[in-house]
């Protein structure tokens, strides 16, 4: 019964996000929005579906929700007793969310700190978030390693 009230929120909030997203137009999907520096990555490609269009909350928490292999995946890399769609509350895409969980993981950053630091205020991109919470790494390498992860999750993924 939890689960159908969930999935009928879940509909209701990407109807109404998807209403919001095409009277504003779709932000620049995990190129733009992934973190603001000015490196490029190859894995910001135009891959479709998966390249975090959309900027609601809603469509990161629906896509979760959708995808139960990458969910799986995604909850094996955080800390146990962890929710995840808590802990993905307040990503910009699901892009963005992936990368920082390998982020945390790969580096031993706890997530909640990182969270913190990329959602502000000030928001911070996830290169500077590294930096700031792990001075000794490469954060420009570490940035570009997650975000290659987190892309490969998602393209082996998508097909649940």
């Amino acid at each position: 019964m939890k689960a159908k009230l969930f999935l009928c929120i879940a509909a209701i909030i990407a109807f109404m996000s998807w209403s919001a997203f095409a009277q504003h137009g779709h932000g620049g999907g995990m190129a733009s929005s992934m973190h603001g520096s000015s490196h490029s990555s190859s894995t910001h490609g135009s891959s479709g579906d998966h390249s975090g269009q959309g900027s609601s909350q809603s469509s990161v928490s629906t896509r979760l929700s959708s995808n139960t292999k990458l969910a799986s995946k995604l909850q094996s890399l955080l800390p146990p007793g962890t929710d995840l769609q808590t802990a993905a509350s307040g990503f910009k895409n699901l892009g963005q969310f992936v990368a920082a969980v390998h982020v945390s993981h790969n580096l031993g950053i706890p997530f909640d700190q990182l969270k913190a630091k990329m959602q502000g205020p000030p928001t911070e991109s996830l290169g500077k978030a590294i930096h700031q919470l792990k001075p000794d790494a490469n954060a420009k390498a570490e940035t570009k390693t997650a975000e290659s992860e987190a892309h490969q999750d998602m393209d082996n993924d998508s097909t649940n």
